[in-house]
């Protein structure tokens, strides 16, 4: 668990000691040093720093999780069990920040990829569901719902898809 600065000295110490050793023809010790700096650099592509922004994230510092999400090279290199946490995470600092139309498009994109349990998406379909409701579409809202429902492992959730589903029938009955 390195951020991205982390994990390029790491990736220079390895390359600097398969230098050495091939300087000292110590031929497998570089390839060892070869295959570790590798194996940074592609868990630098596929896992990034989403660890770490995650454990940030949980403990309320937003801006710190923030920082880290933001060094993540290419979100579509990751690996698919990443990159659902890292589109949840950015809708929920982009709703923190309230940029709405961000928000969307991030639980969008987490809606397609795995993610914790059941419960943790139908969460985002919660938020997917509160963001037609703001933007006055209570079909979609609606639809939100409905999934969302199938999903709902909790008590909590449950009461939130409820009244959800109440304000998008009031809403679509005054269009």
């Amino acid at each position: 668990m390195f951020n991205a600065a982390g994990r390029y000295a790491l990736m220079a110490v390895f390359v600097i000691a398969a230098g050495v050793c091939l300087f000292y023809d110590e031929n497998q010790m570089a390839a060892v040093a070869g295959v570790m700096f590798a194996f940074v650099l592609w868990s630098h592509f596929k896992s990034s720093s989403i660890l770490m922004a995650s454990k940030y994230f949980k403990n309320g510092n937003y801006e710190k999780a923030n920082q880290l999400l933001k060094e993540v090279p290419n979100p579509d290199r990751l690996a698919r069990n990443r990159r659902g946490y890292y589109e949840f995470m950015m809708g929920n600092i982009a709703l923190k920040n309230e940029d709405y139309q961000s928000a969307e498009y991030h639980f969008q994109i987490a809606s397609r990829f795995p993610l914790g349990s059941k419960n943790d998406k139908s969460f985002i379909l919660i938020h997917l569901a509160n963001l037609a409701l703001r933007k006055k579409d209570g079909v979609r809202a609606l639809a939100y719902a409905e999934k969302a429902k199938e999903l709902a492992g909790t008590e909590r959730t449950n009461e939130i898809i409820s009244k959800i589903i109440k304000e998008a029938n009031s809403l679509q009955q005054t269009a």
